[in-house]
Order: C-alpha cells, then structure tokens, then sequence
C-alpha cells in the first residue's frame, strides 16, 4: 500500500488557536473518558457538562482525538457526538498514535497521549478522571500506565482525582517520586482514591491555593526540572463511595478479570464495566461527577497560571 505522510498531522480549532493566541487560559480535555469511559449517552451528557463548565471558569476547554489520522485539538460537537456513540473508538496511547496518524484511523486520547498532543499544542494544563499508574500484580504483569512515564516528560498540570482505584495506588506514587513528578493533593493532606476521598496514603504534597499550584509549575521549569505536576483533587463527601465499601468490588472484578484472561487494554474498560454493575451504577454517577469537579479546578488553575506568567514578566 502506497501513502504519503501528512505535512501537519495537527489540526488545532479556530476558537482554541484564538484563545492561545490572545492569552485566554486552555486546558486540554481527553477523549479516552468518552470513547471508552463512560456508557452512551451519559459519556455525551458528561463530555458537553466539562466544557460548559471549562468555559463558566473562564478557560476555553479543548477535546482531544484524533480522525482520519488527523490529530485535533478543540473537537467541534459533532465530532464529539461521534466517539460518545461509537462502540469501536481505538484507544490511543503513545505507542499508537503514529500509526493512528500514518494510517488515517481514528481513536481517542488516553492522558498519555493528551499530555503528548497538547505539548505539540502548546496547551499546559490537562483535566481528567483518574490517573494511570501501576497496575497491581505488576510485578507478574509489568504494567504500568505510560500516563506516569509521559507526565515525567512533560512540563505540564494534570488535574485528576488521584489515581484510578483498581490501580496500586502506594506504588504508583513511588514511581511518580522515582520520575520526579510533583504530586499535589489539593484541600487535602491524604491522597484520595478516585471514588473515595481517602486512600489511607499521605499525599506527598498539600496545597490549598490554586496560584501556589499553578506556580509550582513554573518553579520547575525555572530549575530546569523535566516533567510536570499531578494535581489530586478528593471527590466530593457527598459523592463519593467508600473504600470499606468499593474494595470488595474491586478485587471482585479483578478476579473474574484474571479468571477470563483479560489483560491489556481491556482490562481497565473490562473493570470499570463490571464495577457499574457490582456498584449499580454508583460508579458511573461518582465519574461523572468528579471528572466535572476536576475540570473546574484545572480552569481555575489555567487562569492563575496565565496571570502568573503575566506577573512574572512584569506586565
């Protein structure tokens, strides 16, 4: 088969390329939450609520995907549409995304290749669900997410509501030290655990100040620090699910997903599919409203971020 390489593989929306441009706050959204996420049509509901409420803080939200091979930054309604209703979305991390972009396909962005694209975007701040981290039974598996290798490299804030609970989460902080990654736990001096606000960990750092947050950034980069900022911020009380109460479905779920050999990629959909049924859809409903939380307060960042720029330059 014959083809030629794209020029520009990125496509970066008007409204987005304007917002950059004129100094207007951008925080990059992923479109792996929507694709494989979340069920239809509350993925749909849940993908137009984050960027409503990007927008209500002052920040243009920008939804990342890639179609057709084309790698786009500010997905337009449609196109969002689209990966909600579609049941064969590729999920693409880093070591897909050439493919995705030499061969024309379509897939959406996990954090991993969020935070590469948005690089390439020049876009600081990501918001997301839950971060990737090491997988338990990893040393039997060695799997670990390249969401914690890719934030290593990228000098950027990903607000997340810690890391995804299936995961171990002790170890993934260790390894998130290990790259020298910043670890935040905003309003809270324990790390949570996705559903549940505390995960009976110490969070490495507690900050309470967007700003603070926003310039622990830039200090990195003025001590030439590769790598970036996770931000955890707890799911509300009112929200939230229990660890005393998830962890028995959690290791439930595991255990038929050891039983069926699945692995890979289809584990955590495989997971988060088996605990919307163990939890009756409590899951569900907790993801969709921290992953709203969570775009809130990376708008909230974005903006302190700009205005400290803005200071530091002494404008």
């Amino acid at each position: 088969m014959n083809f030629e390489l794209k020029q520009n593989a990125l496509l970066i929306a008007d409204e987005v390329t304007s917002a950059l441009a004129s100094g207007v706050p951008v925080v990059a959204l992923e479109s792996s939450i929507i694709a494989q996420g979340l069920p239809y049509p509350l993925n749909l509901r849940t993908a137009l609520e984050v960027e409503a409420t990007v927008r209500e803080q002052g920040a243009m939200p920008a939804t990342i995907g890639v179609i057709d091979g084309n790698i786009v930054v500010g997905m337009n309604r449609g196109q969002i549409e689209t990966f909600a209703a579609s049941t064969r979305m590729l999920k693409l991390s880093c070591a897909d995304l050439p493919a995705a972009v030499a061969c024309g396909h379509s897939g959406a962005t996990t954090v991993a290749t969020t935070l590469l694209c948005s690089r390439l975007a020049r876009i600081d701040v990501i918001a997301t669900g839950g971060m990737g981290g090491v997988h338990r039974r990893h040393f039997e598996l060695l799997d670990i997410s390249r969401d914690v290798v890719q934030l290593s490299q990228s000098s950027s804030i990903v607000v997340a509501s810690g890391i995804k609970a299936i995961l171990d989460i002790a170890n993934s902080l260790e390894i998130l030290e290990t790259l020298g990654v910043s670890v935040v736990t905003y309003g809270s001096r324990e790390f949570p655990a996705f559903w549940s606000t505390s995960s009976g960990i110490e969070s490495p750092l507690f900050l309470d100040d967007t700003r603070q947050i926003a310039a622990t950034l830039l200090a990195r980069r003025q001590l030439g620090l590769d790598g970036g900022v996770l931000v955890a911020n707890p799911i509300a009380t009112t929200d939230e699910i229990s660890r005393s109460e998830i962890e028995p479905w959690i290791e439930s779920a595991l255990a038929e997903a050891r039983k069926e050999g699945v692995g890979g990629k289809q584990i955590t959909p495989f997971l988060l599919a088996r605990l919307y049924q163990l939890s009756e859809g409590r899951t569900v409903d907790a993801n969709r409203k921290l992953v709203v939380a969570n775009a809130a307060l990376a708008a909230r960042i974005a903006n302190d971020l700009d205005d400290c720029r803005y200071k530091a330059a002494g404008r």
